[in-house]
């Protein structure tokens, strides 16, 4: 499998806002900020802030593939193992991402994030 890198971390908030402002007095800056959740960036690397309110994932990690077709390839890979996955699912600014569990029913994410283009 092609992995980029680790990508991000998510973890559960009570209180998105006062979570993302906790992050950026820390340094970090926020990418998406919606009512419940937020997702914030160091650099390359992620931080998720989940609110009690969503409930399309729990904590977990991500792994960031450049390229889709790698990413696809491992969730076959994964699926024919036997593992939980969650379907494959495209997100609203061009990324597409599945969840699976490890053997101690952790949740990992992995994630293609299509390159980014300069703006001119």
């Amino acid at each position: 499998m092609e992995l980029k890198r680790l990508g991000h971390v998510a973890i559960c908030v009570q209180d998105v806002a006062r979570s993302a402002e906790f992050y950026q007095n820390l340094g970090m800056e926020v990418a998406w900020q919606d009512a419940d959740w937020a997702y914030l960036k160091a650099g390359d690397d992620g931080l998720a802030l989940l609110g009690p309110g969503y409930k399309q994932a729990g904590p977990h990690f991500g792994f960031v593939f450049a390229d889709r077709l790698p990413m696809e390839t491992a969730y076959e890979q994964l699926k024919t193992q036997g593992l939980p996955v969650t379907d494959i699912h495209n997100h609203r600014d061009g990324t597409a991402s599945f969840y699976c569990k490890d053997p101690d029913g952790n949740w990992f994410e992995y994630l293609y994030e299509p390159p980014v283009t300069a703006k001119s």
